[in-house]
């Protein structure tokens, strides 16, 4: 039998963008900016950092708003059935402190993401990467396991380990992301993407 890893992305996929939440929640529109608006994922985070230090913010705030999301509508049923046929990682550049309490909502599927520093006042000071380019990386390390690799998501910070995969598919991205890439087969819902991983397989 092959040996097959699925990744996909958490947020946009999985559960709504965290950012998002939190700029609904605090009003600060700024904050809605995410990887598919911004390629460079260092720029971004800085420009975030730098907004909440802005608005005296930091990770309880961020947390407190987590607390209250949910997985998307079908997302827990999409992985319970896809992890039931083959292993399934969540590759995410989120953090530890981000993650946690919606792993326990989709029963604890396995995540790779990043951690943030944080100082004893609970400010985000900055933020450490598992490593460079760390969705490509991670998957060409299993590639060179002898894994086959599959894999989904929402984002331009995708588009590495979906291009370096034997398939690769967009899952709710943007239409600018579609139109640029029109070569990688775009999903709207978690039974179309379930078929498309299933046939891959």
């Amino acid at each position: 039998m092959d040996m097959n890893i699925v990744f996909l992305d958490m947020e946009g996929v999985l559960v709504p963008e965290i950012w998002i939440a939190f700029a609904n929640e605090t009003g600060i529109q700024e904050l809605k900016k995410t990887t598919r608006d911004e390629p460079d994922y260092d720029k971004l985070m800085n420009y975030r950092l730098n907004i909440l230090k802005e608005h005296g913010l930091g990770l309880k705030e961020i947390q407190e708003t987590i607390s209250k999301i949910d997985p998307m509508p079908g997302a827990k049923e999409f992985l319970d059935k896809l992890r039931k046929i083959t292993q399934v990682i969540i590759l995410s550049d989120t953090f530890t402190q981000f993650a946690s309490p919606l792993m326990e909502k989709l029963d604890w599927p396995t995540i790779f993401c990043n951690t943030l520093e944080v100082d004893e006042k609970g400010t985000i000071i900055g933020y450490k990467m598992r490593c460079d380019h760390s969705k490509l990386t991670t998957v060409q390390a299993l590639q060179s396991c002898g894994f086959q690799t599959i894999a989904s998501g929402d984002s331009f910070n995708d588009l590495g380990m979906i291009q370096a995969s034997k398939a690769g598919f967009l899952f709710k991205t943007t239409d600018d992301i579609k139109k640029m890439y029109p070569d990688i087969p775009a999903y709207e819902d978690y039974d179309e993407l379930y078929e498309a991983i299933k046939n891959a397989l």
